[in-house]
Parts: structure tokens; C-alpha cells; sequence
């Protein structure tokens, strides 16, 4: 079997995760503002804990956004010198998409809107199908007022659940979304804790990318 580090850096919370042969290894820390300081200590902390080192990684993932805009730069600069001194694959993970996984498997859900607060009164949505530990968009990632979010085009009887930050702005939300067509909200975290393994596990079906020269 393989091996694979995740880190993300795309909120206020600084993670990272080692998944090796089916075991998880994590590191978690609301750290909001140093992100620089902590991400790659803690790196060095999981990789110890699964007794690894950087050679035997597969590759490597990061949360990809949206989110955070220093957060995100912080993630992918680490991510992509890691990948490139490595010569590893590095694949992005969309932290909406893992907000959604993350629902899935803490509550079972399997529709999701996952909302997360992007300032400035706007929100960062995306809406997924999860299903057997694979999670499937059905509506673009998207940045907009509250006001402006719609239910994905798709059967009107669906039971959609909110997720994510974004939904402490319920009260701006449209009509709809205070009635029947959100069922719950709840708040999960992107950890790479979460979404690693089964991103490992999809990864010869996922979008990898190899690191610049």
C-alpha cells in the first residue's frame, strides 16, 4: 500500500495528516495568524508518529480553497516545494468538497451545501452527491451574497443539509433555505484528517498534478 501527506491552511485552523496503509496520523491547531509557523513543525511531528520520513511518500495533497487568501498561499507554497523537491504527484482538494466528506462521514449525510464565510458579506458555495465515502458536485464552486444562493438544479424532493461556517448568515439567506429544502446545518472542519484516506484511495481516478519545474 502507499502513503500520503495532506495539509491545509485555508481557515483559521492549521492541520496536516499522514495516511499510511490505512492508518490515520493528524495534527490539529486553531492558530489563526500563524500559520507559517506552525504548519511545518507540525509536518515534521505526524511524519515522526507514523515513523516515515519525506522519501517514502506517494505524493502529497493540500486544500486547495477556497478560503483563507494567505492561508491558501501558505498550503500550496509548502505543499508544492515539498512536491517538487520530492518529484511527487500533488493533488488539490477543494475545501468545500472535503467540508462535505466530512459531513458524510460524522453524520451520513448525502446532500450537501457546504457554505463557508468568505467576508465582506459573501459567502464560498458548492453542493455535492456523497455516496460510498465519494463525494460528487453538482454545482460549480461559487462565491455570492447570501441572498443569492440557489438549490442545484436537481430533484426537487432531494433533502439538502447545510454545512460550513457560512451558514452563521442563515438570517441573510433566501426564504426558502429557512423552510423545508435545508433540513440541518451543522459545522464540520476540512481536516486533512478526514478526507485524506479516501482521497488516496480515488487517486487514480482524481486530478494530479505533477510539480513545476
Amino acid at each position: 500500500m502507499a502513503t500520503l501527506l495532506a495539509l491545509d491552511a485555508s481557515s483559521s485552523a492549521c492541520s496536516c495528516a499522514v495516511w499510511r496503509d490505512g492508518e490515520v496520523f493528524s495534527r490539529f491547531a486553531l492558530a489563526p495568524r500563524e500559520h507559517t509557523r506552525r504548519l511545518m513543525p507540525m509536518i515534521d511531528d505526524v511524519l515522526a508518529e507514523a515513523r516515515i520520513s519525506f522519501t517514502d511518500l506517494d505524493a502529497l495533497a493540500y486544500g486547495q480553497g477556497p478560503g483563507s487568501f494567505t492561508g491558501l498561499r501558505i498550503a500550496a507554497g509548502v505543499a508544492q516545494g515539498l512536491a517538487f523537491a520530492l518529484e511527487r504527484p500533488l493533488i488539490g482538494v477543494s475545501t468545500l468538497a472535503a467540508l462535505a466528506l466530512a459531513a458524510h462521514r460524522r453524520y451520513h449525510l448525502r446532500h450537501v451545501i457546504s457554505a463557508l464565510d468568505a467576508r465582506m458579506s459573501e459567502i464560498y458555495v458548492g453542493a455535492y452527491h456523497c455516496r460510498n465515502d465519494t463525494v460528487t458536485s453538482v454545482m460549480d464552486d461559487a462565491v455570492m451574497p447570501p441572498r443569492s444562493l440557489r438549490l442545484p438544479n436537481s430533484n426537487p424532493d432531494v433533502d439538502w443539509c447545510g454545512v460550513g461556517s457560512g451558514w452563521h448568515l442563515w438570517e441573510d439567506m433566501p426564504a426558502w433555505s429557512k423552510r423545508e429544502s435545508i433540513s440541518a446545518c451543522v459545522i464540520c472542519s476540512p481536516m486533512p484528517t478526514i478526507w485524506c484516506g479516501s482521497r488516496f484511495r480515488h487517486l487514480k481516478h482524481s486530478k494530479v498534478a505533477q510539480p513545476m519545474k
